[in-house]
């Protein structure tokens, strides 16, 4: 059987906001490759999208001091307040920074100060997002599969594809040292090193491992999380009884 009924409009909105955020990142990493106009215009795009991620979502602000705050709901929503104070500063730091899309508010002063920001949220925004898309993944892939009618797994392919997804982990953050990118987080340099002749490809290739290594620790560290609140629960539970 298939992965049963399709999502519904705003299910479908959603994937298509977050899936055009994800990409919309990742292009913008590659600035080297597209120049200055394209940047403009693809951040003013995300920060569109940014917007209607949040009116999207509305309701999570609503449930934000519900419940209980257990280690797996703590890790959540730091994850989900970092990336959304990132994303505000990499947005505000791109306006100040604007020679284009945004040139018409005449905006001087602190450009200095935006560059090193704008360069350390954009990293930080890439960590993140795989963080945050790692936290629901389970939601991602539930959606996916009733989307396009996917079988469940068999046993056989969900190790299979654990397996795959631990050696693109692996892969994933070797390139995070070699391209150095805690030197951008932490501002331990002024400037990004930028090779314009490396092929895109290959560069897109490389920051797509990167988001995989994040998106499948933050996955796994939240599984884990959550079977040892269960395992928690029982042990209160047997005391109790």
């Amino acid at each position: 059987m298939g992965g049963g009924k399709r999502p519904g409009p705003k299910a479908a909105c959603k994937i298509a906001v977050d899936v055009l955020m994800t990409l919309g990142l990742l292009f913008q990493m590659g600035y080297q490759f597209w120049g200055d106009v394209a940047h403009e215009w693809a951040g003013a795009g995300m920060f569109l999208l940014f917007l209607a991620h949040h009116a999207l979502n509305r309701r999570w602000y609503q449930s934000l001091f519900r419940g209980r705050l257990t280690p797996a709901r703590i890790f959540q929503l730091a994850v989900d307040l970092l990336l959304m104070a990132d994303m505000a500063g990499l947005m505000v730091s791109g306006i100040l920074l604007s020679n284009h899309v945004f040139a018409f508010l005449d905006l001087r002063g602190g450009v200095s100060f935006a560059r090193l920001a704008h360069m350390a949220a954009s990293h930080w925004g890439l960590v993140l997002m795989a963080l945050h898309l790692g936290l629901h993944w389970g939601m991602v892939t539930g959606l996916a599969a009733k989307a396009f009618r996917l079988r469940h797994p068999s046993p056989g392919r969900r190790l299979a594809l654990s397996a795959l997804g631990a050696g693109i982990a692996a892969y994933g953050l070797t390139v995070f040292v070699r391209r150095d990118l805690p030197t951008y987080m932490l501002v331990r340099t002024q400037f990004a090193f930028l090779d314009f002749s490396e092929p895109v490809p290959l560069f897109y290739l490389d920051y797509l491992a990167m988001m995989g290594a994040f998106i499948f620790l933050a996955h796994s560290l939240s599984k884990w999380l959550g079977r040892a609140a269960q395992r928690r629960a029982v042990r209160q539970k047997d005391v109790r009884a």
